[in-house]
């Protein structure tokens, strides 16, 4: 029981390196390759902050705990909005663009309420998997798409400075963090799935709680970083980002590995407690936008807000447990 601990607290500290390294590489492969700063923001970064969930889930899927993956989705989108944007407007209140409103969010709704309607027979079969697969993999291009087509100055200043690496070095960063991510995701399934076992707990409620958190964890701090910089509609656009990854992606993975049956719990706790966020956050965004007056094309979601949101996550923590 203790080794296991011990290697989940591990593999935390190694999945979350070794991903920003595996981020750093990417981002210097392409930079180096004349890839622009926007379009590596759009495609490498996102899809490097939500690697410890892909490689989480994936692993859980080949390791028979196919539960365990699907927890993992959809914790992380529920910590993602309930903890990390929580969180990250305690910190500091944030702008976000109306245009976020319009775009992004419809997109992330459509995709929830899309993949919902494909679990309530209780089956994540092979065809949802590659249905969801492809539904990202559209949403993704549509995405990049529309930020090429925006010349406007906020667009150019909110780009963060991307790293660079000489190729060498960039190759070696890439690969090692790959090899990394892949061997501590492995350490901290086998560690989850042990202390399940010994604790009579169920992989899902291991996948929703500690697994979730953990692997959220680049988001959190990407988000806090990003605030802290004056940078809030990055802030907001990798947590819509990353709950896409999770949904769309991550999700699939069970199903495309070899189908999976659903805990009944799974849909009527979790992927509504996680829509209900979602919802909220979006007519949150929406009312803020229409009642701001000093700056009309934007929502201001302050301390309040934020607030409401962790203490949310605190409910949803109680209730999930009390219903055990």
């Amino acid at each position: 029981m203790l080794l296991a601990v011990g290697s989940i607290l591990f593999g935390f500290v190694a999945l979350i390196w070794s991903a920003n390294l595996l981020v750093v590489g990417a981002a210097s492969i392409a930079r180096n390759l004349g890839i622009s700063p926007l379009i590596i923001g759009l495609t490498i970064v996102s899809l490097g902050t939500s690697a410890p969930e892909i490689l989480v889930s994936l692993t859980a899927s080949l390791s028979n705990a196919g539960p365990l993956a699907i927890g993992n989705a959809i914790g992380s989108n529920i910590a993602n909005i309930a903890l990390v944007f929580g969180v990250t407007a305690l910190v500091t209140p944030l702008m976000v663009d109306e245009r976020c409103l319009k775009r992004e969010i419809p997109v992330l709704l459509l995709a929830t309420f899309g993949v919902g309607v494909l679990i309530l027979d209780g089956v994540l079969s092979p065809q949802d998997g590659w249905l969801m697969l492809a539904a990202m993999a559209l949403i993704f291009v549509f995405l990049v798409l529309s930020q090429l087509g925006r010349t406007d100055q906020a667009i150019h200043s909110s780009d963060e400075p991307m790293p660079e690496l000489r190729p060498l070095r960039a190759w070696l960063a890439f690969l090692f963090g790959l090899l990394v991510l892949i061997l501590s995701s492995r350490l901290l399934v086998w560690g989850a799935v042990i202390v399940a076992e010994e604790l009579g707990v169920s992989e899902l409620i291991i996948g929703l709680t500690v697994v979730a958190v953990g692997t959220s964890l680049p988001e959190l701090a990407a988000s806090i970083a990003s605030a802290l910089k004056g940078h809030t509609a990055i802030a907001l656009g990798n947590i819509i980002g990353s709950n896409l990854f999770n949904l769309l992606a991550v999700m699939s993975i069970p199903g495309i590995v070899g189908g999976q049956l659903l805990d009944p719990e799974a849909i009527s706790r979790d992927y509504a407690s996680m829509t209900a966020l979602t919802l909220f956050l979006a007519l949150a965004i929406f009312v803020s936008a229409k009642r701001s007056k000093s700056a009309p094309q934007h929502a201001y979601i302050g301390r309040i807000m934020g607030t409401v949101l962790v203490s949310s996550y605190a409910l949803y923590y109680y209730f999930m447990f009390s219903s055990q």
